[in-house]
């Protein structure tokens, strides 16, 4: 019998980064409890409210939310629908379904995750009538196409896969029926900085030359260079995590560079003050009555501290317009 491999370092860094999934998904099951935004499947994903969140944590994760979905709802409307989606590192999101409750569902959504988180999902679809109706509604025989680490129907499709492995991960997406030749929005969030540098600009590279009509919308940490995005990289690093890609968010230059390296059109970076400030003001308003806020330096550090780059690729013209 052949001894079982040494847990190696590199599992650790893995586990480390899956557990930031469950991060997310808390911080966002209590943002939305507390009236911060609408999410009505969250719930289904994390039972628990869990413990209070700090002000500024919640007003950061309403900028992240409100500013991706400025931009994918965006592209859905350039693209009347007949699109793709593509979430990489997508964990317990919940965009899909809000997505097919607003009636602007995309030809196919597709999700990628380690298949470990996959399987977690899976099972929660599986076992949740408010997660699997919509499939199953949108979905042209009685059953789902259905194994341990993914699962697709007509308009949904859930894989696991390691992001790191490009050969791998562009045979799955062709199993499951991805169309090179349709408009594709690429979407990822804090993921591209726990690879290394190099595997993101092949990631990127390789969704340039597959994908003639495409747009990428990254969020992830900026500024990392001063002692505030130190302080950040060290408490990550306390839990074994890793920001293995971390030399790309010195700057929303640097951010930018990695796309237009890659052969990408145009390319545009918002720190999150900036997105923050340029959101509808009436629902920022509203949002900053929920909670008091004792620091709002310490929001503003945060917010400094994060971006959203988009890069488009053939014209798709959806510049700086569309934020």
């Amino acid at each position: 019998v052949s001894k079982p491999s040494p847990f190696t370092d590199s599992d650790t860094a893995d586990e480390a980064v899956r557990a930031t999934c469950d991060d997310a998904s808390t911080c966002k099951r209590f943002a939305t409890s507390k009236g911060y935004w609408t999410d009505l499947y969250v719930q289904y994903f994390v039972r628990q409210i869990g413990e209070r969140k700090a002000p500024e944590i919640n007003r950061g994760y309403y900028g992240r939310v409100r500013g991706m979905n400025l931009l994918i709802d965006a592209f859905l409307k350039k693209t009347q629908c007949d699109c793709q989606v593509v979430n990489l590192g997508a964990g317990l999101d919940t965009t899909f379904w809000r997505l097919k409750d607003e009636n602007v569902m995309p030809k196919k959504f597709f999700e990628v995750d380690f298949p470990m988180i996959v399987a977690r999902k899976i099972h929660h679809i599986k076992t949740k009538p408010p997660l699997s109706k919509p499939l199953i509604e949108t979905h042209s025989t009685d059953s789902l196409r259905l194994d341990g680490h993914s699962l697709d129907s007509d308009r949904y499709c859930i894989i696991g896969a390691d992001l790191r492995d490009l050969p791998a991960l562009e045979e799955k997406l062709k199993k499951f029926q991805i169309n090179p030749e349709l408009p594709t929005l690429f979407l990822s969030e804090c993921v591209l900085v726990y690879m290394t540098p190099e595997q993101s600009s092949k990631l990127v590279n390789w969704v340039a030359d597959t994908f003639p009509a495409a747009m990428f919308i990254n969020y992830e940490q900026v500024n990392m260079n001063d002692r505030f995005g130190q302080i950040m990289i060290e408490n990550l690093l306390r839990r074994q995590c890793n920001l293995a890609g971390v030399d790309v968010c010195q700057s929303l230059d640097s951010q930018k560079e990695r796309f237009l390296s890659a052969g990408w059109e145009s390319v545009n970076a918002l720190d999150m003050m900036t997105v923050y400030s340029v959101l509808p003001q009436e629902d920022v308003a509203r949002i900053e009555r929920l909670e008091f806020l004792d620091e709002r330096e310490l929001l503003q550090q945060l917010l400094q501290h994060y971006c959203i780059c988009w890069a488009v690729k053939d014209k798709l013209s959806l510049g700086e317009a569309s934020i």
